[in-house]
Protein backbone atom coordinates (compact mmCIF):
# COMPACT_ATOMS: atom_id res chain seq x y z
CA UNK A 1 0.00 0.00 0.00
CA UNK A 2 1.34 3.44 -1.18
CA UNK A 3 1.88 5.54 2.00
CA UNK A 4 0.14 8.41 -0.32
CA UNK A 5 -3.14 7.29 -0.48
CA UNK A 6 -4.87 9.23 2.51
CA UNK A 7 -8.78 8.31 1.85
CA UNK A 8 -10.37 5.92 -0.54
CA UNK A 9 -14.13 5.24 0.40
CA UNK A 10 -17.54 5.02 -1.08
CA UNK A 11 -20.22 6.11 1.18
CA UNK A 12 -23.94 7.29 0.87
CA UNK A 13 -23.30 9.84 3.14
CA UNK A 14 -22.76 13.61 2.20
CA UNK A 15 -19.52 14.47 0.93
CA UNK A 16 -16.92 16.62 2.32
CA UNK A 17 -14.30 18.92 0.75
CA UNK A 18 -12.90 19.70 3.96
CA UNK A 19 -12.26 16.36 4.43
CA UNK A 20 -10.20 15.58 1.27
CA UNK A 21 -8.21 18.89 1.41
CA UNK A 22 -7.42 17.39 4.94
CA UNK A 23 -6.53 14.09 4.14
CA UNK A 24 -4.05 15.22 0.94
CA UNK A 25 -2.31 18.31 3.43
CA UNK A 26 1.37 17.47 2.66
CA UNK A 27 4.21 20.02 3.79
CA UNK A 28 6.48 17.89 0.51
CA UNK A 29 3.64 19.47 -1.39
CA UNK A 30 4.08 22.42 -3.69
CA UNK A 31 0.62 21.69 -5.31
CA UNK A 32 -2.60 19.91 -4.76
CA UNK A 33 -5.62 19.50 -7.67
CA UNK A 34 -8.91 19.16 -6.72
CA UNK A 35 -12.09 18.00 -8.46
CA UNK A 36 -15.43 17.67 -7.31
CA UNK A 37 -17.94 16.34 -9.48
CA UNK A 38 -21.94 17.38 -8.73
CA UNK A 39 -24.93 16.26 -9.99
CA UNK A 40 -26.27 18.79 -12.71
CA UNK A 41 -29.76 19.32 -13.76
CA UNK A 42 -29.57 18.39 -17.16
CA UNK A 43 -27.67 15.24 -19.54
CA UNK A 44 -27.61 17.08 -22.99
CA UNK A 45 -30.71 18.27 -23.49
CA UNK A 46 -33.06 16.41 -20.96
CA UNK A 47 -33.65 17.68 -17.53
CA UNK A 48 -32.73 15.44 -14.80
CA UNK A 49 -34.30 16.15 -11.27
CA UNK A 50 -32.03 13.59 -9.79
CA UNK A 51 -29.33 10.83 -9.79
CA UNK A 52 -28.96 7.66 -8.06
CA UNK A 53 -25.37 5.88 -7.67
CA UNK A 54 -25.02 1.98 -6.85
CA UNK A 55 -21.39 0.47 -6.59
CA UNK A 56 -20.45 -3.17 -7.04
CA UNK A 57 -19.67 -4.71 -3.47
CA UNK A 58 -15.71 -5.07 -5.15
CA UNK A 59 -15.70 -0.72 -6.07
CA UNK A 60 -13.77 0.11 -3.59
CA UNK A 61 -10.77 -3.08 -4.58
CA UNK A 62 -11.05 -0.81 -8.10
CA UNK A 63 -10.76 2.18 -6.96
CA UNK A 64 -7.46 1.49 -5.05
CA UNK A 65 -6.14 -0.02 -8.02
CA UNK A 66 -6.24 2.82 -9.61
CA UNK A 67 -4.92 5.00 -6.72
CA UNK A 68 -1.71 2.68 -6.54
CA UNK A 69 -1.51 3.28 -9.82
CA UNK A 70 -1.10 6.62 -9.81
CA UNK A 71 0.90 6.77 -6.40
CA UNK A 72 3.79 4.80 -8.51
CA UNK A 73 4.84 8.57 -9.98
CA UNK A 74 7.06 9.56 -6.81
CA UNK A 75 6.03 13.41 -6.75
CA UNK A 76 2.94 12.17 -6.06
CA UNK A 77 3.28 12.63 -2.06
CA UNK A 78 -0.76 12.43 -1.02
CA UNK A 79 -3.49 11.21 -2.55
CA UNK A 80 -7.89 11.13 -1.99
CA UNK A 81 -10.60 10.08 -3.61
CA UNK A 82 -14.77 9.67 -2.54
CA UNK A 83 -17.51 8.89 -4.15
CA UNK A 84 -21.01 8.89 -3.28
CA UNK A 85 -24.13 5.93 -3.80
CA UNK A 86 -27.49 6.33 -3.09
CA UNK A 87 -29.74 9.19 -3.88
CA UNK A 88 -28.08 12.63 -4.49
CA UNK A 89 -30.71 15.73 -5.66
CA UNK A 90 -29.40 18.64 -8.20
CA UNK A 91 -25.84 20.29 -6.50
CA UNK A 92 -24.73 17.27 -4.79
CA UNK A 93 -21.28 15.93 -4.63
CA UNK A 94 -21.11 12.78 -6.27
CA UNK A 95 -17.47 12.61 -6.33
CA UNK A 96 -14.10 14.75 -5.00
CA UNK A 97 -10.66 13.60 -5.61
CA UNK A 98 -7.47 15.03 -4.81
CA UNK A 99 -3.48 14.45 -5.35
CA UNK A 100 -0.65 16.60 -3.84
CA UNK A 101 2.62 16.47 -5.55
CA UNK A 102 6.00 18.54 -4.86
CA UNK A 103 4.88 20.06 -8.66
CA UNK A 104 1.63 21.70 -10.18
CA UNK A 105 1.78 20.07 -13.36
CA UNK A 106 2.17 16.41 -11.43
CA UNK A 107 -0.96 17.62 -9.15
CA UNK A 108 -3.28 18.55 -12.10
CA UNK A 109 -1.66 15.61 -14.16
CA UNK A 110 -2.49 13.44 -11.71
CA UNK A 111 -5.81 14.46 -10.54
CA UNK A 112 -7.02 14.47 -14.13
CA UNK A 113 -5.78 10.53 -14.07
CA UNK A 114 -7.23 9.77 -10.74
CA UNK A 115 -11.14 11.22 -12.09
CA UNK A 116 -10.47 9.98 -15.23
CA UNK A 117 -9.47 6.78 -14.60
CA UNK A 118 -12.17 6.32 -11.89
CA UNK A 119 -14.83 6.80 -13.56
CA UNK A 120 -13.69 4.41 -16.49
CA UNK A 121 -12.33 1.60 -14.37
CA UNK A 122 -14.59 1.52 -11.06
CA UNK A 123 -17.60 0.00 -10.93
CA UNK A 124 -19.83 2.37 -10.04
CA UNK A 125 -23.26 3.05 -12.16
CA UNK A 126 -25.46 6.27 -12.43
CA UNK A 127 -29.21 5.98 -12.28
CA UNK A 128 -30.70 9.21 -14.16
CA UNK A 129 -34.04 10.59 -13.57
CA UNK A 130 -35.49 12.90 -16.12
CA UNK A 131 -38.17 15.49 -15.16
CA UNK A 132 -40.20 13.99 -17.59
CA UNK A 133 -40.66 10.23 -15.38
CA UNK A 134 -38.38 8.49 -17.81
CA UNK A 135 -34.63 7.07 -16.34
CA UNK A 136 -31.38 5.84 -17.76
CA UNK A 137 -28.92 3.88 -16.16
CA UNK A 138 -25.41 5.40 -17.26
CA UNK A 139 -21.65 4.59 -17.00
CA UNK A 140 -22.05 1.03 -16.65
CA UNK A 141 -18.11 -0.26 -16.78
Amino acid sequence: MSDAIRLLDIRDTALSSDEVLAAVADPAAGGTAFFIGTVRNHDDARPVDQLTYEAHPEALKHLRKVAERICEDPAVTALAAVHRTGPLVIGDAAVIVAVAAAHRDVAFAACRRLIDDLKAEVPIWKHQHFTDGASEWVGAC
